[in-house]
């Protein structure tokens, strides 16, 4: 009861987020990404949206100097350097090409994934 008083009921409401929402806005390497909320499967959307990252396995994006985006849980391409796990699997995010931006974005230093500029 305080609370619809006090208005807080209201204001907890808006920190739900919701599918389209902005999550947040990064700067990263010269390029600006709008992360949103959404769902990357419909089987998914039994839960809470959850943030989006870009598809630059679908859709690559390039630094000015050449350099593809990446995520940190994308697949590792065949120039992967570094340990595979034990399940033969790795990610970009355990390559030691990959260059932390922010959040889980980050590009990649591979000379042979570099765009000639």
């Amino acid at each position: 009861m305080f609370k619809k008083l006090l208005g807080q009921e209201a204001t907890e409401q808006e920190h739900e987020p919701h599918e389209g929402d902005l999550y947040r806005q990064v700067k990263l390497f010269g390029k600006t990404f709008d992360l949103r909320y959404g769902y990357y499967e419909d089987k998914d959307r039994r839960g809470p949206p959850d943030v989006i990252y870009p598809n630059f396995i679908r859709e690559p994006i390039y630094t000015e100097d050449g350099m593809p985006f990446v995520t940190m849980m994308q697949d590792a391409c065949q120039h992967y350097s570094g340990d595979i796990d034990s399940g033969g699997d790795s990610i970009c995010g355990d390559c030691e090409c990959f260059k932390h931006g922010e959040e889980w974005l980050g590009v990649c230093t591979c000379s042979k994934k570099r765009l000639q500029v």
